[in-house]
């Protein structure tokens, strides 16, 4: 199932129409834009290692809540609160999968605090073709692969990201329609709120 990919495996770069810029995002500044990103809201599209696409929504709110909505036909749900990952997949079990926040490249992104610079996750810091690339890992979770950030300026903005599983299976997370600080219900993050909720769809 592809829904797992996208936050346990890392992903390629596409290649889209962005906006140029002449240097480097520093570590320092990314630090300081993910640390400003207290909710989020955006549409993504995804690239799945088999080439297939997937559409959703994306819904960030920081510390510690995520949820990665799939449109039709797919329908599937990742949702992060409470340190846990939980993973409806439509498909598969009833109950969700379940893994601690801990131990994927997303709990960077979701911490209270970030600090590139100081954590020892980043494995590389790159310019590319007018974006700055930021890859990192969990050295003691090689299992998990790494994960790919992709920013554009001269104000950082995120663009995709891109997941790459421990076997060189990628998978890549194309943002637009970004908007920020806007107010978002816990209720959308709820583990148990959702599953009753789906439940009650079958």
């Amino acid at each position: 199932m592809q829904i797992r990919w996208i936050i346990l495996v890392p992903l390629f770069s596409l290649i889209t129409s962005l906006p140029l810029f002449a240097e480097k995002l520093s570590i320092n500044a990314l630090s300081d834009y993910l640390n400003g990103l207290k909710t989020l809201q955006s549409n993504f599209t995804q690239i799945n290692s088999d080439g297939t696409l997937s559409t959703g929504s994306l819904f960030i709110k920081r510390p510690g809540k995520m949820r990665f909505e799939y449109h039709y036909p797919n329908q599937g749900l990742v949702l992060v609160s409470a340190g846990q990952l939980a993973i409806f997949d439509p498909n598969g079990n009833s109950v969700p999968e379940s893994y601690p926040l801990s131990k994927t490249p997303l709990a960077l992104i979701l911490a209270e605090k970030v600090e590139l610079a100081q954590n020892g996750l980043v494995k590389s810091h790159r310019f590319d073709d007018g974006s700055t690339i930021l890859t990192i890992h969990y050295p003691q979770y090689p299992e998990q692969g790494f994960m790919e950030l992709v920013f554009t300026g001269p104000k950082p903005q995120l663009r995709q990201w891109v997941i790459e599983d421990q076997n060189g299976e990628k998978t890549v997370v194309v943002f637009n329609n970004m908007a920020t600080d806007m107010s978002l219900s816990d209720r959308l993050f709820n583990v148990s709120i959702n599953w009753q909720n789906r439940e009650g769809k079958d």
